[in-house]
């Protein structure tokens, strides 16, 4: 009968080591919105506090922070003199938009009439509650400078952070804001006469142009 094989026992086994308690996870900083898009998003809701229409192309509420006097170009650069320095100012295509102070659209038929323009045919209109304005492309990096040309309004004069904006938008004295800020009359007053002007020059261009258009050539 043969010896039985003998087998080593194994030896007990060294105890892991405990894992070294880990540091929790920094929180990540929150990512940047990305995308045009989102970046003018941010910068109206985040940095401005304006409010936002929900849905495309990006739309500001007005008659909330503040309302708008559309009108155009040229009568709008007749204007910019009477407002302050940080009123905000947008241009699209051959448009101005001048940001006023909200509850300006509703003031505006009757301020019209006391300023004696109410009889006038006007291109002015306003905005205020319950419209909205499509959003200017924000001044920021990466913005597309292309899209003033695609008829996107950009900012003439671009809104300063939070309620400032409205500091410095035209008012009404009666709303306690004289002093403060640009009066609305006299803007009013302003736009009005310009828009009256730019009218009678184009009535004035287009028979001229006609004119022009339908003489025969002459040779010598």
């Amino acid at each position: 009968m043969g010896v039985p094989a003998v087998h080593a026992v194994p030896l007990p086994r060294r105890p892991l080591d405990p894992p070294e308690p880990s540091e929790p996870p920094e929180a990540e900083p929150c990512a940047p919105p990305t995308g045009p898009d989102a970046r003018a998003r941010h910068w109206y809701e985040n940095d401005l506090g304006w409010a936002i229409v929900p849905g495309r192309p990006l739309r500001l509420l007005t008659g909330v922070r503040f309302d708008v006097l559309d009108v155009p170009a040229e009568a709008g650069a007749g204007a910019l003199r009477h407002l302050a320095p940080g009123s905000p100012v947008a241009l699209r295509g051959d448009r101005m938009e001048l940001l006023v102070a909200a509850g300006s659209a509703e003031e505006l038929p009757g301020l019209l009439d006391w300023l004696e323009w109410g009889a006038v045919s006007l291109d002015l209109r306003a905005l205020g509650a319950g419209d909205a304005l499509e959003a200017p492309v924000p001044p920021l990096p990466g913005a597309r400078e292309a899209d003033s040309v695609r008829g996107a309004a950009v900012w003439l004069r671009p809104p300063g952070p939070g309620r400032e904006v409205e500091a410095s938008l035209p008012a009404l004295p009666a709303m306690g804001r004289e002093g403060s800020a640009p009066d609305l009359v006299r803007l009013v007053d302003t736009v009005a006469l310009e828009c009256h002007r730019a009218r009678l020059r184009r009535a004035c261009a287009g028979p001229q142009a006609a004119l022009r258009r339908n003489q025969p050539l002459a040779f010598s």
